[in-house]
């Protein structure tokens, strides 16, 4: 069994999915070791600063950072500082689509588009393999690969 340290970056709606993720996980000998702030662990700081000093620590100790992605957290400018923070700390980023969120309509948020190592759906499989950097890739939540995106690229010269 592999043991990671995960901090799951998500909408506070979507709390009951951090357990159901861990389940999803065990079947392919990945144990999730939950470095989030969810209800299991609620916090009801309202300060900022304090808030910040309280997450950063988890995600730095984590090797993963997981955003669960529903309609819940798209425009969440939390769940795009918790992106924006495992980035600069070099964790490996990974979208999960929420089961019966269809991609249509409903595209990640813009940091996780920059910085995310793979999207998947919620497959179980392809969660593991994610997270173990088995996939690097982005997937649509039926598990297809999305529309390649056209990067423009400048000469700084």
């Amino acid at each position: 069994m592999t043991r990671i340290n995960v901090f799951v970056s998500h909408a506070s709606q979507d709390d009951s999915y951090i357990d159901e993720l861990r389940d999803k996980l065990r079947p392919y000998n990945v144990e999730m070791a939950n470095y989030s702030i969810d209800s299991s662990k609620p916090n009801d700081a309202s300060n900022e600063e304090y808030v910040k000093s309280l997450l950063r620590p988890r995600i730095d100790q984590a090797a993963v950072t997981v955003v669960l992605l529903s309609p819940n957290t798209i425009d969440r400018p939390w769940v795009n500082w918790e992106i924006e923070l495992a980035e600069q700390y070099g964790k490996r980023i990974i979208g999960v689509w929420l089961p019966g969120e269809a991609q249509e309509g409903h595209e990640p948020p813009v940091p996780l588009q920059d910085f995310a190592h793979a999207v998947v759906g919620w497959q179980g499989e392809r969660i593991a393999d994610a997270i173990l950097g088995n996939i690097n890739n982005h997937e649509k939540s039926d598990g297809s690969p999305t529309a390649t995106v056209q990067i423009r690229r400048h000469d700084c010269s």
